[in-house]
């Protein structure tokens, strides 16, 4: 192409680059858990949903006031408390859930008893302890881990208690720590100082359901308290069941005043069951808001399925009480969130329930623990990964378990790159850092091309990478690339092949 023509072709190049609205990411982490970043227009590249890995048994829940209905578990990680022996010097998980013995419905089953919220802690999200609170008294005797039993004052059973660390600058010591659960009037807030000894406090709405573990926490990003709590409404979805469980969302500046219950908005369209959604903000991405959402899937009727899944007399027995007590099974989704009201979803399960062992596909698989810990690499000399939790042996005549899963750091969505080699394409942007970080991975013959269009439609190319860390810096063939952009408008482009990236951030 000739100079003369070539120019004008820059400028119009130029022209349409700053006309598109800019991105200002500035050194913070962005994962690429959703289509945000991304120019569609000009990618080819794929967002893959990926898959946690089960690591086995943590927690058996084999206490007389525990049982096989053990659920709704919720963890957070306290550098402000150092255990129930002040042994963990460098804080410990927390973790509370529900303590109950189901109904099965068998002839010989536990009969069921009260549901109590019990706690159990962790130093490094591996190895768990039921510490004897001395607390609560349950048949006489105090020897044990509960921490709320029935609603105080009011009748019927704890359905669901959630707790969190209020780190608004504004709390008082007194609800440094708070409990949330369905409660008589609606949704209950209880207070705690220390995160064992709870105070009842007031209702925070009584529109919904609650019959599920919702979830409210202290938003440090957006200066306001968020909560996604359940309720019902009808579908048109001939596939599912009317009335289907849905989650919705409220706020409030002061825990005091909270907004109208507003049902969550998907971008994929389909109005499905959701039940469980501990959403919350991702630690590394705290702007980002991420939820597992377990799908409820009541089968219309018995069939050949139903004859050949594990665990048939169990289904059965609990039939008797409710079809759909043996017609439901459950597993979870993903989704994600800027604005804490809009979300993505993957259609595609997340978490399904395992291999068929006869205490599985079952009502209460893949209820996922509110919550993460970060834990050693299962593969010895590697980066540390994400540890989530997720009960087993749900609703059996067994104790239920706590089992853990792993996933790598920011590793819930990628965008990929298969056999043919594909391209992903950032939106204009603008950024803060003298250096790019990718966590990516590539097979032996993968690799990942990086490079950066300045508004005059320059080009600064990396080399060839290939590898498969958390937090490799990005080499470009001119050094200086990164910093000659600061805070101007580029946009970044990936190409790839046989290649994953899962985050970026400039530092």
């Amino acid at each position: 192409m000739k100079k003369s023509l070539l120019l004008p072709c820059i400028l119009l190049a130029s022209s349409a680059l700053m006309a598109q609205e800019v991105l200002t990411i500035g050194n913070r982490r962005e994962c690429f858990f959703d289509n945000y970043l991304l120019d569609k227009g000009m990618t080819s590249a794929e967002l893959l949903l990926h898959h946690p890995v089960y690591r086995g048994s943590v927690l058996i829940h084999d206490a007389p006031w525990e049982g096989a209905g053990c659920n709704y578990h919720n963890l957070f990680f306290d550098d402000a408390y150092k255990g129930i022996e002040g042994k963990n010097e460098k804080g410990t998980y927390r973790l509370y859930y529900l303590g109950w013995q189901t109904n099965s419905g068998a002839p010989n089953a536990m009969p069921g008893h009260g549901i109590v919220a019990c706690y159990a802690e962790s130093p490094d999200g591996i190895n768990w302890i039921k510490p004897n609170l001395g607390y609560i008294e349950y048949n006489g005797n105090k020897d044990n881990n509960i921490v709320l039993k029935s609603n105080f004052n009011h009748k019927g059973d704890i359905d669901n208690f959630m707790v969190f660390r209020d780190d608004n600058p504004a709390c008082p010591p007194e609800s440094r720590y708070k409990g949330i659960g369905a409660g008589a009037g609606g949704l209950r807030c209880y207070n705690s100082t220390d995160g064992i000894h709870f105070t009842e406090g007031d209702v925070i709405t009584n529109k919904g359901a609650f019959d599920s573990l919702n979830v409210v926490f202290w938003d440090a990003v957006a200066g306001l308290y968020r909560g996604y709590i359940r309720g019902f409404h009808n579908t048109s979805n001939p596939r599912i069941k009317n009335p289907i469980r849905d989650i919705s969302y409220i706020e409030s500046k002061d825990f005091v005043t909270w907004t109208n219950p507003k049902l969550l908005s998907f971008d994929d369209g389909e109005d499905i069951p959701q039940y469980t959604n501990v959403v919350s903000p991702y630690f590394r991405a705290p702007h980002i808001y991420i939820g597992f959402p377990s799908r409820y899937i009541e089968r219309f009727g018995w069939n050949g399925s139903f004859e050949e899944l594990g665990g048939k007399q169990f289904r059965q027995n609990r039939m008797k009480l409710h079809p759909r007590f043996g017609l439901t099974i459950t597993d979870c989704t993903f989704i994600v969130s800027r604005n804490g009201q809009n979300f993505h979803r993957f259609w595609n399960a997340f978490m399904r329930p395992e291999m068929e062992n006869n205490m599985n596909w079952v009502y209460g698989d893949c209820y996922p623990a509110r919550g993460f810990a970060i834990t050693p690499n299962s593969y010895p000399g590697c980066p540390e990964e994400l540890s989530m939790y997720a009960p087993t042996n749900h609703w059996m005549d067994a104790p239920a378990q706590l089992s853990r899963y792993t996933i790598r750091m920011d590793g819930f969505a990628s965008i990929h790159a298969g056999a043919k080699e594909a391209i992903a394409t950032t939106k204009v942007l603008k950024y803060e850092g003298e250096n790019l970080y990718i966590n990516f991975e590539t097979s032996a013959m993968g690799y990942l091309f990086v490079t950066l269009i300045d508004a005059a439609g320059k080009r600064f190319a990396s080399c060839e990478t290939f590898g498969n860390t958390l937090d490799r810096k990005v080499v470009f063939d001119n050094p200086e690339a990164v910093k000659a952009n600061i805070g101007k408008p580029v946009t970044i482009e990936f190409r790839m092949r046989d290649a994953d990236v899962y985050s970026m951030q400039f530092r």
